[in-house]
């Protein structure tokens, strides 16, 4: 659009415009040098001295410059009115570019040229424009015309510098203008064309054919008579309210707000100087005139004799009170000063400094701004609301601009001055300053604005500190031009000067101003749009009925369709809006690129490309999740929703289909949570149609996914128990099945508890699927909207091998987080990467969401992200500075970029895996009921249903006792000797295990195999499982064969286990076997095998050699059940031995069975309590002494030896059911332990007497030779026989002890009675003679001592011996 520059009023107006078949961007080149010529010296311009055209010419060595502008157009036609009043508007001159080659003929061009000039609304301008034509050879054609091609510059391509030439060229263009200002003037200076001057508001000149010529002294007619040359006044004798003031003196000229300004440069009028025979304006004033000449001269760069103009016409108009005219002088007046700092680079310091220098400048803009305003226009002239509303507009943006221009370059100075004289086209574009040449220095440029891209709030008020000039102060006076009076304008100038100030607006950082004045000129450009298309359609419906008639035939009938025509809509320019369109909206809160504007085909091409770039995926995430974070409302949502409908109407209107939707989608992610329902409703289904609308159309552009991240989780779901591989190592293929250092879970060995597939899944940090087998991923969608969100297509976005996956239609129900399951076919092994889903909405293009994981770093990152977003929210932000994306900026800005891995959802796709299935059992509905204790056989029939053969089989097993036993092992809440029985219950006596000798299975495709496991009834076994894993190995397809690992799948058999508790053992106890015991067995005749086997069990157990080597083991057992049950409790060792009672229901049975006593090693019994399992770091919790700890240890390994010797089973009676019965609950004590045990040294006790002859004779002793009779006071003797049972060699000492003492007498000492050294079974005896003084019940007690060192000894044996003494003999 038009430039509304400052200084606009000394700009010469060149049109520069294409000829012939030129390209366009050979034109673009030569426009812009032709445009680089933005002044010219004074002293450069050809000098035309002929009278008629020398009156504007520059004097010979003139100081000064003419200012060049250059239009891309014309003025529009409504100026017409302006050509005298204001001669600046029109283009005095125009510049045709041609280009011509060899094939190109001159004359060709020329006719170009007149056509184009004749197309050109230049005839109503009062000022003929100057017309040439540059023509540029492209090669060197070597053209010579001379002059028969009047108009045409032939300018030579080989010619070397151009621009010397062209520069040449402009300035004999301004020489040809300034002669026809002096031509104007001759016209003007005669009595009727002042009276056309003075006869309107606006006047304009009728062609020169129609002004009379004056007659001559001989009655014919003449010219006028020329000016002198050199004369800048007309003769003014008569006629004139100042007549009689004398022209040619020096006078001073003051006005209201007008500063005295003395002129010396006039040239003094000779005092002879003859007056015309006809005096000019004898009826009308001469103000306009002098106006006039003040234009010119300005132009003309004679800036001395313009301000004389100036200020005599601003004297005569004070009192004729014309004050658009007026007002107009004003501001040419006000422009002079600029002009000449900006030639001299003077910086026009003020005499007071109490003012600005800028001050008499403003003072008479404001003088004439007042005058505009104030002056209503004439009723008759219709024309001149537009037009004096026009020129107030201009004169309220040249006061602006002043303030403007000041401000930006920080005061008063040559910057300043260029920036008011060329502000280049952009004028209030901070972000790109202008240049323009400085006076004096062709060529060279300065920059006119010092305002730096996106200036902050800090830097704009530093320049109002350095300048006095605040914002408000320029937008104050900005705010005047804005009004209802801009409706006079027409649309060329109501768009210009709304453009004017919006941009003033903006570049002073008044964004919401700004927005407030693009949307009506958005408006006016509109109302341009839709009456242009409704002028193209009234022509294209005049043009087609009248073909339509011409092709109808007589008769035809016209009731029959006739044959649409829609013209391809021009979309120049529309870009251009819709960027006004989307910053009205930014403005406001609203970012309408939220949902970006893609094209299909390079949209196409991006999703062919493999490569991606991980750290625009991470960042993309994170922005996407904090998009979804809740954020603080900006704006009216009422005033938002209403820009938004506007912004939909413009798009509409132009017609733009895709941005139609890309408005209403952006609009609805951004605004929906404080949308109506019928609002979210309202855009949603104007972008369906407009991308119906655009799909129909062809246009090739359309919309991203826009509802936000509508992925929120993507998983993987777990394959069926019976499909999922698991990972084994090779080493299970060559070790044996029965090899104790094999994995216990594929040995089927007897560990079950190590076996636990959660905790396998758990462990395992990838997913795994299998090659050519379809797999299942949950999505997670969310529908944040009102309404049902319709998606065309989503599908799994991955990386790695390949898959066979195909999108899905989804209907998302409102205000809800819908879950999907999308499938696919993993087509290799290898690596799968799911990176996420790609998301299609109808009509739009697919988008990618990653998914990454979340590791450790990446939440902090995020958190980090997400406080500092929620921290900016909690700080205040003034004006626009709060609008979300802003906050989010800044914040970025603050922090570093950093480079991050990403990690994605990863899959590990093995080999295809065969297929196993349970063809039958042999339990009925998976049931199996038991004794406790008994053992039951389960077969299983295995069917390959898949093209893989099976060449790996084992078997595993699990129960419902397993789970509790690790919970207590896994707490270590346990005793040590509680642990073992745990563990012992746990791993020794499963409830399933099998054969697993038999090896590995070799089931070929189609086949089955039979596999027999044993089942064993267990106590508080509810349930229970065989666990099947099975492989095909040796795979010859295998690419790495140094893989030490390979896959197997797993069936599982659930069984429901019944357990009856039938037989509880308890108050196990072990006793000596004494005399009285063997001879109470020796008692029991034979003849009674039944009694004797009834009661003591299998005949013959009873029959020991020496009863000091023997214990009797006794347990209960009692029946809960509802039968009976036989009982046998059998020992190994020395000799198979049993015994057998039948327990009747409800009933308890005491079991005895004699055993040998049993002597273990001080290395074995010193062992800790061993732990079963594989489990390491094990720390004893008790808080036992050595001595205490040396105890247990005893308890433990004697029992344990206990039980190898004793085993106990039962059978059904009358039946064939049998098991084993099971010792482990039951404890052993010290006493016990000490009967269990074997001494270590044996003592024997006897009392005998000795003859004179020393012959020995026996004390009478009972039939169990428990207890001695002896009589009293008689000589006898009591033999201490002690025998080392350990293997050691031992020194051993003896004391004895007498109950009661004082009533027996014996010989020698009782206490340290020395043994000897005794080596493994060496015995020694000792005899010590007594004497029983009293009769009564004796008991002795001998203790033996072992002796290790000097002074440490222990006690490692003790005997008894019982005496009855009575007077008289025992009579057996």
């Amino acid at each position: 659009m038009d430039s509304l520059a400052f200084g606009s009023l000394a700009h010469i107006h060149i049109l520069i415009v294409p000829i012939g078949n030129i390209h366009r961007a050979t034109y673009e080149k030569w426009a812009s040098e032709v445009r680089g010529f933005e002044t010219i010296p004074l002293e450069d311009i050809p000098i035309d001295s002929r009278d008629d055209r020398a009156r504007f010419m520059p004097t010979p060595l003139a100081k000064g410059h003419l200012h060049l502008n250059y239009l891309s157009h014309p003025s529009s036609l409504s100026h017409n009115a302006l050509s005298l009043f204001r001669p600046s508007e029109f283009p005095l001159g125009v510049i045709g570019i041609a280009s011509c080659s060899q094939s190109d003929s001159i004359s060709s061009i020329l006719t170009a040229f007149g056509t184009a000039m004749s197309g050109l609304p230049l005839q109503g301008s009062a000022i003929p424009a100057t017309r040439n034509c540059f023509v540029f050879e492209d090669s060197d054609v070597g053209l010579d015309v001379g002059d028969r091609f009047p108009g045409l510059v032939i300018i030579p391509g080989m010619m070397g510098n151009k621009r010397v030439h062209i520069g040449t060229l402009i300035a004999g263009l301004c020489s040809q203008i300034l002669g026809q200002f002096a031509a104007v003037m001759q016209s003007l200076e005669t009595p009727l064309g002042n009276e056309y001057l003075n006869a309107s508001l606006f006047p304009n000149l009728p062609p020169s054919s129609e002004f009379p010529k004056p007659l001559d002294s001989s009655g014919g007619f003449r010219d006028p008579a020329p000016l002198p040359a050199r004369n800048s006044q007309p003769d003014l004798s008569n006629g004139s309210s100042r007549s009689k003031t004398p022209l040619g003196a020096k006078r001073v000229s003051s006005g209201p707000g007008l500063a005295p300004i003395r002129h010396a440069s006039l040239p003094p009028t000779p005092a002879t100087t003859k007056k015309r025979p006809s005096a000019i304006g004898a009826a009308s004033s001469h103000g306009r005139l002098f106006k006039v000449l003040g234009d010119l001269f300005l132009l003309a760069g004679r800036h001395a004799d313009s301000s004389v103009w100036y200020t005599e016409a601003i004297a005569l108009f004070k009192n004729s009170q014309d004050a658009v005219w007026h007002a107009s002088a004003l501001e040419g007046l006000a422009t002079i000063p600029i002009v000449e700092a900006w030639s001299s680079s003077n910086s026009m310091l003020s005499s007071d400094n109490e003012k600005e220098p800028w001050q008499d400048i403003m003072d008479k803009l404001n003088y004439a701004q007042g005058l505009y305003h104030k002056t209503a226009p004439p009723s008759d002239a219709e024309g001149s609301h537009v037009h004096q509303t026009y020129l107030y507009a201009q004169c309220v943006l040249r006061q602006a601009s002043l303030l403007f221009a000041v401000w930006t370059c920080k005061g008063w100075g040559s910057n300043t001055f260029a920036n008011m004289l060329h502000p280049g086209p952009n004028p209030f574009l901070s972000g790109v300053p202008s240049t323009h040449p400085v006076a004096g220095t062709k060529g060279e440029t300065n920059a006119a604005s010092t305002l730096p891209p996106k200036a902050t709030y800090a830097h704009m008020e530093r320049l109002t500190t350095i300048t006095g000039i605040s914002r408000a102060q320029i937008a104050g006076v900005l705010a005047q031009v804005h009004g209802p009076w801009l409706l006079h304008l027409g649309p060329r100038e109501r768009i210009t000067i709304l453009q004017a100030t919006a941009g003033m607006y903006g570049a002073l950082g008044y964004l919401r101003k700004e927005a407030y004045i693009l949307r009506e000129t958005l408006g006016s450009i509109m109302d341009l749009i839709v009456c242009g298309r409704q002028e193209q359609i009234g022509i294209r419906d005049s043009g087609s009925s009248s073909m339509n008639r011409g092709l109808a035939q007589p008769g035809a009938s016209t009731s029959q369709g006739t044959v649409g025509i829609r013209e391809n809509q021009r979309t120049e320019g529309n870009d251009s809006l819709l960027r006004i369109v989307k910053h009205i909206c930014r403005v406001h809160g609203v970012d309408l690129e939220t949902v970006r504007l893609v094209d299909v085909s390079a949209v196409s091409q991006a999703t062919s490309r493999q490569d991606r770039d991980m750290t625009d995926d991470v960042s993309n995430a994170d922005d996407d999740d904090l998009s979804e974070l809740p954020q603080e409302p900006f704006g009216w949502p009422e005033l938002q929703i209403g820009i938004v409908r506007e912004a939909i109407a413009v798009a509409e209107a132009l017609p733009d289909y895709p941005s139609v939707a890309q408005f209403s989608l952006s609009s609805l992610k951004m605004l929906h949570p404080v949308m109506s329902q019928s609002d979210q409703f309202h855009f949603y289904h104007t972008a369906t149609r407009a991308l119906a609308t655009a799909i129909r159309r062809g246009d090739r552009r359309t919309v991203e996914y826009w509802a936000g991240r509508p992925v929120i989780s993507v998983e993987v779901l777990s394959l069926p128990l019976i499909r999922l591989p698991l990972e084994k190592p090779l080493s299970l293929i060559t070790t044996k099945p029965n090899n104790p250092s094999i994995n216990p879970i594929f040995s089927g060995s007897r560990d079950p508890f190590l076996y636990n597939p959660r905790k396998l899944m758990s462990g395992q940090t990838q997913s795994i699927l299998v090659q050519n087998e379809r797999f299942e991923v949950s999505v997670t969608l969310r529908n944040p909207f009102i309404f049902d969100l319709q998606l065309e297509s989503i599908a799994l976005s991955t990386s790695g091998v390949r898959i066979e996956s195909e999108g899905m239609p989804v209907i998302i129900p409102s205000n809800s987080y819908h879950p999907v399951t999308i499938s696919g076919r993993a087509l290799e092994a290898g690596t799968l990467v799911i990176r996420g889903c790609t998301v299609q909405a109808p009509g739009g293009v697919p988008r990618e969401y990653t998914l990454p994981l979340s590791s450790e770093e990446d939440d902090q990152r995020l958190q980090r992200r997400t406080t500092a977003l929620f921290e900016a929210g909690r700080s205040k932000r003034s004006g626009l500075d709060s609008r979300p994306w802003k906050r989010v900026d800044k914040q970025a800005k603050r922090q570093s970029a950093r480079t991050t891995t990403i990690r994605y959802l990863e899959c590990n796709v093995v080999p295809e895996q065969p297929l196993l299935r349970i063809k039958r059992t042999s339990l009925t509905h998976g049931a199996v009921m038991l004794y406790d204790g008994e053992t039951s056989t389960i077969r299983l029939t295995f069917e390959n249903v898949s093209l893989l053969p099976i060449n790996f089989l084992r078997l595993t097993f699990d129960d419902s006792t397993i789970a509790p036993a690790q919970q207590l092992l896994t707490e270590g809440e346990l005793s040590i000797f509680d642990t073992y029985e745990t563990e012992y219950d746990l791993i020794s006596r499963p409830v399933f295990f099998w054969d697993s000798s038999q090896g590995t299975h070799q089931v070929d495709p189609g086949e089955k195999t039979t596999v027999t496991v044993k089942c064993f009834g267990k106590v508080g076994c509810t349930s229970g499982a065989v666990h099947v894993s099975y492989a095909y190995i040796d795979r010859h397809e295998v690419p790495d064969k140094s893989l030490d690992i390979f896959h197997s799948r797993q069936l599982s058999y659930p069984v429901v286990v019944t357990v009856y508790h039938m037989l509880a053992c308890h108050a196990m106890d072990i006793l000596s076997f004494s005399a009285i015991t063997n001879y109470a067995s020796s008692m029991l005749t034979a003849d009674d095998p039944v009694a004797l086997e009834r009661e003591w069990g299998q005949k013959g157990v009873w029959n020991v050699d020496d009863a000091a080597d023997w214990c009797l083991f006794t347990v209960d057992v009692r029946n809960t059940y509802g039968l009976p049950f036989e009982v046998t409790f059998e020992r190994s060792q020395p000799d198979l031995a049993s015994t057998t009672r039948l327990v009747p229901p409800g009933s308890t049975s005491r079991l005895i069975l004699p055993i040998k006593k049993i002597l273990l090693s001080e290395e074995h019994v010193s062992r800790p309590i061993p732990t079963l399992s594989d489990r390491q770091f094990v720390v004893a919790k008790s808080a036992l002494t050595s001595a205490e700890e040396k105890a247990q240890r005893e308890l433990f390994w004697y029992r344990e030896e206990l039980f190898k010797v004793i085993t106990g089973r039962w059978k059904e009676s009358g039946g064939t059911r049998t098991g084993t019965l099971s010792l482990r609950q039951q404890r052993m004590t010290l006493p016990m332990l000490e009967t269990l045990r074997t001494e270590t040294v044996r003592v024997q006790m006897s009392l005998f007497y000795r003859d004179e002859d020393g012959v020995s004779k026996d004390v009478a002793v009972d039939p169990t030779r428990s207890k001695y009779f002896a009589s009293p006071n008689e000589f006898m003797y009591l033999r201490i026989k002690v025998v080392n049972m350990s293997p050691l060699e031992l020194v051993l000492t003896l004391n004895l002890t007498l109950d009661p003492a004082q009533h027996v007498i014996h010989q020698g000492t009782l206490v340290d009675i020395p043994v000897g050294r005794l080596a493994q079974a060496e015995s020694r005896e000792t005899e010590i003679p007594i004497i029983f003084v009293s009769a009564g019940q004796f008991n002795f007690t001998s203790d033996v001592y072992a002796i290790t060192d000097p002074i440490q000894s222990g006690k490692v044996g003790r005997g008894q011996l019982r005496t009855a003494v009575k007077v008289q003999d025992f009579q057996p």
